[in-house]
């Protein structure tokens, strides 16, 4: 007979209170954890709040000073442009003193970003015959900062462009930031590129131009996918045609540069 012994209900209820206690501790761990996190930062925002107080003026008049500034707030979950001012709404907080870059800077820098994106928007619509509604952003720069036919000009980076364009998506304008081979680029229209459009506008980006042939030879599109492709594209204005060339050649105006524009 066999001396083995089954085993008891003793060593079930061993059991379940050794996983008692491991998940009380384990609850424990996580508290102070967490504790230990929030009051961590809470010191780091505190001294990021009397940075910003420090450096406020840099922070307004430098972009590259306020696109770094941006970063550091970004990586702690602030966002500068939440819960910003706007009209019938009030901030995150009681009273309604906005968001927490307001708070931090007072509202000039908020109205820099409105200000920005109410320039972004007219240049986006006076352009709009001309590119069809895409614009790269550092072309968008560079005419905010010269401020032609929208007043006078405005120091600032690509970053800011960025930011002034996301601060419009509240307001379901329509207006976003899209990818075309390896340019950023403002989307002033709510139509997608399908992915011929995007091949073709990335092409013209590396070559200058592109013609139908060219589509044919170097992709191996049939003539009529390369025509319909084109003929959509100039419906929309976001490319360009020259007639003079011995085969029709197709440009973005995005491409051609913004030195005489």
């Amino acid at each position: 007979m066999s001396s083995r012994r089954g085993v008891g209900l003793s060593a079930f209820q061993n059991r379940s209170a050794l996983s008692t206690s491991y998940a009380s501790h384990g609850a424990s761990l996580r508290s102070t954890h967490h504790s230990s996190l929030q009051n961590q930062l809470s010191v780091f925002q505190s001294l990021l709040h009397n940075f910003a107080l420090q450096h406020g003026d840099t922070i307004k008049s430098d972009p590259t000073f306020r696109a770094e500034f941006a970063r550091m707030c970004n990586a702690i979950g602030v966002d500068p442009l939440a819960g910003s001012n706007v009209k019938g709404k009030s901030g995150g907080k009681a009273g309604g003193k906005g968001s927490w870059w307001a708070q931090m800077l007072g509202g000039d820098v908020n109205d820099f970003y409105f200000e920005l994106a109410v320039r972004v928007v007219e240049l986006c619509k006076a352009t709009r015959g001309e590119n069809g509604g895409l614009i790269g952003v550092s072309e968008c720069k560079e005419r905010v900062g010269k401020g032609k036919g929208i007043g006078g000009g405005m120091d600032v980076s690509d970053d800011d462009i960025l930011r002034a364009v996301k601060s419009l998506d509240p307001l379901g304008s329509g207006f976003s930031i899209v990818m075309v081979g390896s340019r950023q680029m403002i989307r002033s229209i709510p139509k997608e590129l399908n992915t011929d459009q995007s091949t073709v506008l990335e092409a013209i980006q590396v070559l200058g131009y592109v013609t139908c042939s060219m589509l044919e030879d170097n992709l191996g599109w049939e003539h009529a996918r390369s025509e319909t492709v084109i003929q959509d594209l100039l419906a929309d204005s976001l490319v360009w045609v020259d007639e003079q060339a011995p085969e029709k050649e197709f440009w973005s105006p995005s491409a051609l540069g913004t030195d005489d524009l």
